[in-house]
């Protein structure tokens, strides 16, 4: 009897501490779609066009990139005068250049599955995130460049690395003050640096068209800054599409 009574006084507790954990973590995701701008005028979001500049040895490099909610997606590089199409996806089938040749090539079924798996995250990935199956927990208060933060783990859609199926989670720090997120971490799965977290950081949010956006990021220790961001833009379908010479 003794037992029985401690399994189900651990259970409560664990029940308990799980539906806690729940109801912090979707107070901090609804304080930060508040600060932001609201849900309603998130749902209307359709496509979004950013322009920004990235600083590599000395030089800036301007940036474009544009995705929407059906997966079709740009990132455009001016490399001295020179527009280059370094990844595109029509929704369907996904391409990039290859910058020895300067030529276009298809990307490989498996970046293709995932590119797909990953349109729930539009227009962003907490936005409805039960719905899209994903699940989120919150794990507390870290400090993350000087700044105070909650912790949320977010469980996304596995990605394919290798054939085999693997967990998608990314870490997010949302500032404790201003509930928005300032630094994301996730594990690197393939490549030299496979198993190592790879850190993107945020911030200078600004309002575009009543919503906020940060207009500063680092990505891999790359910097870049924004200059502009459209919403809901009108772009020709042909600049998704794989050019065959």
């Amino acid at each position: 009897m003794k037992n029985l009574r401690n399994l189900l006084a651990s259970t409560v507790i664990l029940f308990t501490s799980l539906t806690v954990s729940a109801q912090s973590a979707d107070e901090i995701i609804n304080k930060y779609f508040e600060n932001i701008g609201g849900k309603e005028k998130l749902s209307k979001i359709n496509g979004f066009k950013m322009n920004l500049v990235s600083n590599y040895n000395g030089m800036e490099i301007p940036i474009e990139i544009f995705n929407d909610k059906t997966g079709k997606m740009y990132v455009k590089v001016n490399f001295q005068g020179k527009e280059i199409t370094q990844l595109a996806f029509d929704g369907k089938t996904g391409w990039s250049t290859n910058f020895m040749t300067m030529k276009p090539e298809k990307l490989d079924s498996e970046t293709t599955e995932n590119m797909l798996s990953q349109i729930n995250d539009f227009p962003d990935p907490f936005y409805n995130y039960k719905d899209k199956g994903y699940k989120v927990e919150f794990l507390g208060k870290e400090t993350k460049e000087g700044t105070e933060c909650f912790k949320i783990k977010l469980t996304k859609t596995p990605i394919t690395v290798a054939g085999k199926k693997e967990e998608n989670v990314v870490f997010y720090y949302f500032d404790a003050e201003n509930y928005v997120p300032i630094m994301t971490e996730s594990e690197v799965k393939e490549g030299p640096a496979k198993g190592q977290m790879s850190t993107s950081t945020m911030g200078d949010y600004q309002e575009v068209d009543g919503m906020f956006f940060p207009f500063t990021m680092n990505q891999g220790g790359q910097e870049m800054t924004v200059k502009s961001i459209s919403i809901n833009p009108t772009v020709d379908a042909k600049a998704f599409e794989m050019k065959v010479e």
